[in-house]
């Protein structure tokens, strides 16, 4: 397994095309705004080495029988996918921001189970090249960007009736030792962190979308790729002189970028589906389940880190005995351990694939992701309550450092007096990069969209929520007909308690 400083320096070695601003990137390693996202992943591998949380961070591959690291893993009973959940949690205790690798682990694992059913209906090798793919990334302990969403232009087309083709990912050309493809993936979380990209089609294809029904792994500087970093509120404050205090997490971060992939081609070695439209709906639903199971743990730790920060503003405020201030505490708590229930719950149900690894509960992991889509914005809510308006209102780390003015903003905003002014300042900018800065894209927003808008899980629930089995049950213990009628009571008039 590679360390956190190894993994730093394969990035270095990396030849990435990164557009920010306008402008590419060179240094992109040690990019002011790009790096506090490198330390999130990094710690991903930091702690893997650590002997206090090598249960959690690390298995043992079904592939090899090698130890790596967890988020390479493919999951070989319940077990591995509560270990999972845990995890995340602590992943996000650790970096109070999104850590990029989760995608990629969920994509493994919904890759490994689609393609060999791919294989047993047609008789193709799908499955062993990805066998053969996957060995390859746990043996180098990479960093892989798992790849859904497309731009998708005309959300009232299809991919084969958008007046430009490239609003969905597709095949455009198919050669002898390989394919060509072209088009994009947008909101890629960690793409710019990423040795590889494993790509996904986006929704499930019809017949007539065949082209776009394709998987493949690609590495990240291949030629013909090109990343466009996305903007997160308050970036740019990482460039100003002072701004340790002012970012809030100066620490870890999350990103998000458009993947452009402009006709590049992909040896079949490392192709996993080639228009197999009929398996793309699996693809897709399975991926979706694990990473919907995800944020059962990943969004608790970062609330963690929020819930203590509030609680740190409340002392710092002086109110931390407050009936009121107890009380959304309190509420803060319990909203975020149901999430975390959530997440437990998918994973403790969770069943094996025909290809032997397991599987989440997909209805309780689509329930997890609907509460995820609406409990962290009640918890980022509350937080805001509890810090008071100062968070939003606050001079600059600049101001406190001022000659002419800094010796004001310490008698000014200070609260308890036997708390530094800057202690203060620094938990209230912490509250405000989790629920409006560079971290609520992760935490609010992505709760919101990622892995799927909230009508995706509500369709799912839908589906697998198995309404007519529950009418069934009312009916028997009502003895009514499935026609309506009243089944002959043959024991009427007699009293249940005799």
């Amino acid at each position: 397994m590679m360390t956190s400083d190894q993994y730093l320096e394969s990035l270095r070695k990396m030849d990435l095309k990164i557009y920010m601003f306008g402008k590419r990137v060179e240094n992109w390693v040690d990019n002011p705004i790009i790096r506090p996202s490198i330390n999130s992943v990094a710690m991903t591998y930091k702690l893997a080495q650590m002997p206090e949380y090598e249960e959690l961070m690390t298995a043992t591959s079904n592939l090899t029988g090698k130890k790596i690291n967890r988020f390479c893993h493919l999951h070989q009973n319940a077990q591995d996918l509560v270990n999972k959940v845990k995890m995340q949690r602590l992943m996000g205790q650790k970096t109070a921001a999104c850590f990029q690798r989760c995608v990629g682990m969920d994509a493994f694992n919904a890759i490994y189970s689609t393609t060999y059913e791919m294989d047993q209906k047609y008789g193709t090798e799908y499955h062993k090249r990805f066998v053969d793919y996957l060995k390859f990334v746990q043996e180098g302990d990479l960093t892989v960007d798992g790849a859904m969403t497309d731009p998708k232009g005309d959300r009232g087309l299809s991919p084969s009736q958008q007046k430009d083709p490239d609003m969905f990912l597709h095949i455009v050309e198919e050669r002898p030792d390989g394919i060509v493809v072209r088009g994009a993936k947008a909101h890629q979380t960690g793409a710019c962190n990423s040795h590889e990209h494993l790509i996904m089609p986006t929704l499930a294809m019809k017949e007539e979308d065949k082209d776009y029904a394709v998987s493949f792994a690609i590495e990240s500087d291949a030629k013909g790729i090109m990343m466009i970093y996305g903007r997160q509120s308050c970036d740019t404050r990482k460039l100003e002189e002072f701004h340790s205090m002012d970012v809030g997490n100066s620490v870890y971060g999350g990103q998000e970028a458009l993947v452009v992939f402009d006709n590049v081609f992909i040896p079949w070695h490392r192709v996993f589906m080639c228009k197999e439209w009929d398996f793309s709906g699996m693809m897709v639903e399975r991926f979706a389940g694990y990473h919907r199971q995800s944020y059962g743990g990943c969004k608790v730790g970062v609330g963690d880190v929020l819930i203590g920060a509030a609680a740190l503003a409340a002392d710092f405020n002086g109110v931390p005995k407050a009936s009121h201030i107890k009380d959304k505490l309190i509420e803060m708590i319990h909203l975020n351990e149901t999430l975390y229930c959530c997440g437990i719950a998918c994973s403790s149900e969770g069943h094996p694939t025909k290809a032997g690894n397991y599987e989440i509960n997909l209805l309780l992991a689509n329930v997890c992701k609907q509460n995820v889509t609406r409990l962290p914005y009640e918890i980022a809510r509350l937080a805001e309550d509890i810090a008071g308006g100062l968070m939003v209102t606050m001079p600059s780390e600049a101001d406190l450092r001022s000659k002419e003015v800094g010796h004001v903003v310490d008698k000014y905003f200070r609260g308890v007096y036997n708390v530094d002014t800057e202690a203060r300042l620094r938990i209230l900018r912490l509250i405000e990069n989790m629920t409006l800065g560079t971290a609520a894209v992760g935490y609010r927003t992505e709760s919101m969209h990622g892995a799927g808008s909230p009508q995706a899980q509500r369709i799912m629930i839908s589906r697998q929520g198995d309404l007519e089995g529950k009418k069934e049950l009312a009916r028997v213990i009502a003895r009514v007909k499935k026609d309506g009628k009243v089944e002959e009571d043959s024991n009427k008039g007699a009293t249940a308690w005799k």
